[in-house]
Order: structure tokens, then sequence, then C-alpha cells
């Protein structure tokens, strides 16, 4: 029986970090599927997306060697994820209006839910079926990304570009990298990917370096994820409720997952394996709720920075800087690691990472406080029972429907 630290040390796996790092760089490709959902709608371009994403495990059931899994598991798969995600996460984002931050929090919170079930949903079909039935069995999984693409009906809104656009420049949306607002957010999302991803890869080992053993390694990692989960929910609520404008909280929590992932590096040795570590599952914790505060926030606050009808390429470009984030936070991770021998140096260089971004956010409009006072916007035509985006320079008052102009310094 192998020892709890080779369960948690993804780094002493060739294989399998090299088949994460092909995947994760096929994920870069997702403004491709934001693109195509442009020129054809997202409906068919997500349907393609699960029918790929299933043929890659299937694929990788047969596998006979390790090219076959890179096949399947890195190309098949990684490309049909390209193709699900941003099309679907950026109509969501076309549905909604007063309440948009919050259905993409709650769209989000599959993430900490998946990282709380699959794990021993996996391990139970590998028991039962093996991995090449384990296999299968996601790939009849998956298939169902095709039926839910299905339904995802077009909708047109003002704002819309009157024709699709007809260069793959244009429908790749790269222009809206020569706005000032988006060139800064680009800039801040990029640099906080690069140690937002961090504690989903080495957290579990970290614990296991502070002296902890398996089971409370892996009650770190639940706690972290059921924080993450349910503050997402919490800041989709806060952010639709217009008391803070949306890059100041963007700001904000980017800040603190910053500082909860520099304590995560310097909480100290627990010294027993018998401990449950409860400065560690404090850290964890904090970091969790931080984190998941502001996932939702990336995508909540793109329609305010380009516009409804960008805001799919927009969403697309966001996920592939996250994806590159992702691709080179990790390895970074585990290089520090090396060298040093323990997890806290990777910690504090990744934390300084987010610290960082949060602070080119604050270049964003609004993330600011400002003493001069914001004009009121016009009250926009209805839309399907909601209003249509508006700016959010107005703070609603508690007593009613009110609103108070925001011009606190």
């Amino acid at each position: 029986m192998g020892s709890p630290t080779g369960c948690y040390a993804p780094w002493a796996s060739p294989s399998l970090t090299s088949r994460s790092i092909l995947t994760e760089a096929l994920r870069t490709l997702r403004p491709v599927g934001s693109a195509l959902s442009t020129r054809w709608g997202a409906r068919p371009v997500v349907m393609v997306g699960g029918v790929l994403t299933s043929l890659g495990f299937v694929f990788s059931a047969f596998a006979r060697s390790l090219l076959h899994l890179y096949l399947g598991l890195g190309v098949l798969a990684g490309a049909g994820w390209a193709l699900v995600f941003a099309p679907a996460l950026g109509t969501l984002s076309r549905y909604f209006s007063r309440r948009r931050v919050l259905a993409v929090g709650l769209a989000l919170t599959g993430n900490g839910a998946s990282s709380l079930l699959l794990a021993p949903a996996l391990q139970l079909l590998l028991d039962h079926f093996g991995w090449r039935g384990a296999l299968l069995l996601l790939g009849a999984v998956t298939l169902h990304l095709t039926p839910c693409g299905a339904l995802l009906r077009p909708l047109e809104l003002p704002g819309d570009p009157p024709t699709p656009p007809r260069s793959p420049l244009a429908a790749l949306g790269l222009d809206l990298f020569t706005r000032r607002v988006f060139l800064v957010f680009a800039l801040g999302t990029a640099l906080v990917a690069g140690g937002y991803f961090i504690p989903y890869v080495h957290l579990a080992p970290h614990a296991l370096d502070r002296g902890l053993g398996g089971y409370g390694a892996a009650l770190v990692v639940a706690v972290a994820a059921v924080g993450d989960a349910g503050a997402r929910l919490l800041s989709g609520w806060l952010a639709d409720q217009g008391w803070v404008p949306l890059p100041r909280l963007l700001a904000m929590f980017g800040a603190l997952t910053g500082l909860g992932l520099l304590a995560v590096g310097l909480v100290p040795v627990v010294g027993s394996e018998e401990g449950w570590g409860g400065p560690l599952l404090a850290v964890a914790g904090a970091y969790g709720l931080s984190a998941g505060s502001y996932a939702p926030l990336v995508f909540g606050v793109l329609p305010g920075l380009v516009g409804i009808g960008g805001v799919v390429q927009a969403t697309g470009l966001v996920m592939m800087l996250m994806s590159l984030g992702g691709l080179l936070g990790p390895p970074l991770s585990g290089f520090l690691r090396d060298e040093t021998g323990d997890f806290t140096a990777s910690f504090l260089v990744c934390g300084s990472f987010i610290l960082s971004g949060s602070f080119v956010y604050m270049g964003l409009p609004r993330a600011l406080p400002s003493c001069r006072p914001a004009s009121r916007p016009a009250t926009p035509p209805p839309e399907r029972g909601e209003l249509l985006p508006a700016p959010q320079v107005a703070l609603l008052s508690p007593g009613g429907p009110r609103s108070t102009l925001d011009t606190t310094c």
C-alpha cells in the first residue's frame, strides 16, 4: 500500500501531469467556442462539445497505450469542454440582468459540489467497474451536455450586432483588447489566475507537509470546497443588491483571496497526524469563502465592461486567461516546493500574484470610491420580465426601491 503522501502528490506522476497540462492547454481554445457561438449560436456549439467530450471518455476506455489517453482525455475531451463552457456561461449572462451574478454563482456552484461528490463517486465506480468501465460511465454522463445544450434558446437583445462577425479576429473578440477597461480587467484576471488554482492542486499535499494525516488533509480540502460553493451563492446575491459596485467587490474579494492564500502558506506546523489542524482548517475555510465570492464576480462584471453584445466573446477570452493561469501556476508551485522542501514559498508567491491582480482591478471604473456624484441611469426597457443591464451607478436603500447616489469618498 502506498503512502498517503503519494495519493496527494500529483507532481509525482508524470503521465497524470502531462495529460492535465494537455487538457488545460486545449481549454485555452475557449475563445474558439465563443467565436463559433457568436457565428452560429450557442445551442449547436454546446451540443457538439458535449458529443466530443463524451467521445473522449469512451475512446479512452478502450485505450491500449498512454498516447490513446492523451488523445481521448486530452484532445477530444479538452476540445469538447472548450466548446461547452464559455458559450453556456456567456449565454446564461444574457438571460438575466437584475439577478445575473446570482445566476452565474448558482451555475458555478457545481464546481464546488463536484469537488465533494465526484472523488468518492469515482472511487465507487473504480471499485465496481474498473477504470475502463468508469470511463464509459463518465462518457455517458458527459453526453448529457448535449440535451442541456439543446435547451439554450437564442435571445436577441438590444446592443447585439446587426449581423454576425465575418472575420475570424472579429468573431474571437480580440478587438476587446483595444479597450482600456477590458485590457485592465484582462491583466488583473491573468495575474489572479496565476495563483487562484494552486489550492485545488496542492492544498492537500500542503496539509500533509504540515503534519496532518490523510483524513485530516481530506477534511481541509472539504472545508475549503464547502466554503467555496456556499460563498458563490452569497456573493451573487450580494452583488445583485447593488449596494456596492461590481468592480469594487471584485477588487475587494480578490484581495481577500490573496490574503487567504498567504495565510494558508504561513499556517504553523500541526505536529501530529492524529490532530485535525484547527489553524489550517480555519484559513482553508477563509480562503474557500473568499475564492468562492470572487468567482461569480469575474463573469458578472463583464456586461458592464463590454456590453451585452460582447459578453459571450469576453467570457471566452476571460476563460482563456484563467486556463493559462491554471497551466502555469501549479507547475510553478511544484517547482518552488521541490526547491524549498515545502509549499510555504509556493503559497506566498501565488498569493502575491492574486494581490497584484486585485491591485490592477482598482483601475476599473468605480472600483475606488469617488467624491463626485454619479449620474442617475435612464430606466431601461423591459426584457422578458427582467431589466436590461444598466451601469451600477445607484445604491439601493434598505427602505425601498429608491436609490441613493454613491458619493462616498
